[in-house]
């Protein structure tokens, strides 16, 4: 695969972001532009498990797409390993919502959060755990055909991803021999419980994570108050030990308050999974058509609208009385010339004789009894 990097985009802790562009003539199918992650091959073991992780996930539309991966010698000889992604536009959440003025509308939460428990759910069925859910890792990318509809969100970055079944026997190697020693993984603000107390990064911590992003987003504050001076071991007891949870914004809604109560269980066994939280109303988001793409509505015609040749008729409609509507109907002229009552007088009546009304039941008429 041929490309050229180009302007610094992003840098985590160990990788930098930049933009890609393919050589189309020698890697055909590629986008015009991509992201590529990069870094030295000698710390390259965070991106090299993001690539064998995302060849195993596979395609999924809420998830960043994967390009390939391969070794360059850049920057006076240095060899790096880098990772060719789809480029965010948008960037990540944490960009919409400075562009939002510091927090998001609810209904934007609301498809959001549901946009990243459909890629939890496809995540944790191919028997993997993210690890490291937060607004950062969430993308923002415009419409998939383009048009006037409303932005998406993909999950990214995959460096503390594992196997469920490794997650378990990687906590036990790491336990130090017994002595209690061991190394917190993922972002101390969105670890859950059982991930500060036994080292267990489950799907139920994904959860636990994603809750904590959606108090970011509706608030624009972290779930936990904790600064970058403040002592990080008082978080973890704050999250591990202490009976505290996050605090739930009080201007969400009662479906809101309740899809966090529902992550925010202490216990991870009691914890409500991805597949519960997707059939959840706060999440349960009707789809919102694009105004641009409604047909325009219907010109009015000179054509009868009606077997009675009506005119285009407002029946809600201002009206000063009843009296005056009915005065109106009975004096309003239709194409024929004719008014509305004679009108429909002419059509029911065979030729000059005008039916009786009160004879209805009378078999000269032939009117027949329909209920």
């Amino acid at each position: 695969m041929d490309w050229i990097r180009g302007d610094e985009i992003g840098h985590g802790g160990f990788a930098s972001i930049s933009l890609a562009i393919p050589n189309r003539k020698l890697s055909p199918g590629l986008p015009q532009i991509m992201a590529v992650k990069s870094c030295d091959l000698s710390d390259s073991a965070t991106l090299m498990n993001e690539h064998e992780v995302l060849l195993q996930l596979g395609d999924c539309p809420q998830l960043i797409r994967f390009f390939g991966a391969g070794r360059t010698v850049e920057r006076g000889g240095s060899e790096l390993y880098n990772l060719l992604l789809e480029y965010a536009p948008g960037g990540s959440l944490v960009d919409e919502m400075g562009r939002c003025g510091g927090r998001l509308p609810e209904p934007d939460v609301r498809r959001y959060t549901r946009s990243v428990l459909e890629a939890l759910r496809h995540i944790h069925g191919r028997g993997f755990v993210h690890g490291d859910i937060k607004v950062q890792n969430i993308l923002v990318f415009p419409p998939a055909d383009g048009g006037c509809g409303l932005a998406e969100v993909k999950v990214a970055d995959f460096g503390l991803s594992r196997r469920k079944t490794d997650l378990v026997a990687t906590a036990a190697a790491e336990d130090d021999g017994g002595r209690g020693g061991f190394e917190w993984r993922g972002t101390p603000l969105y670890m859950s419980p059982e991930a500060v107390n036994e080292n267990e990064c489950e799907a139920p911590s994904d959860v636990w994570a994603l809750g904590c992003a959606v108090v970011e987003m509706a608030t624009g504050r972290p779930a936990w108050s904790h600064t970058a001076s403040s002592n990080i071991y008082q978080l973890m007891i704050r999250i591990g030990v202490s009976h505290q949870t996050p605090i739930i914004p009080q201007d969400l809604s009662d479906e809101g308050k309740d899809f966090l109560h529902k992550c925010f269980v202490k216990d991870p066994k009691m914890r409500w999974t991805v597949e519960m939280l997707l059939s959840h109303p706060f999440i349960a988001v009707s789809e919102v058509t694009c105004v641009d793409a409604l047909p325009p509505p219907p010109s009015q015609s000179q054509s009868p609208n009606s077997h009675f040749d009506f005119m285009v008729w407002d029946s809600l409609g201002p009206s000063s009385s009843t009296a005056a509507s009915e005065r109106e109907f009975r004096t309003e002229k239709t194409d024929s010339g004719l008014s509305l009552t004679e009108r429909i007088l002419c059509l029911a009546t065979a030729g000059d004789m005008i039916p009786s009304w009160e004879e209805w039941e009378s078999e000269s008429w032939g009117w027949s009894f329909v209920r």
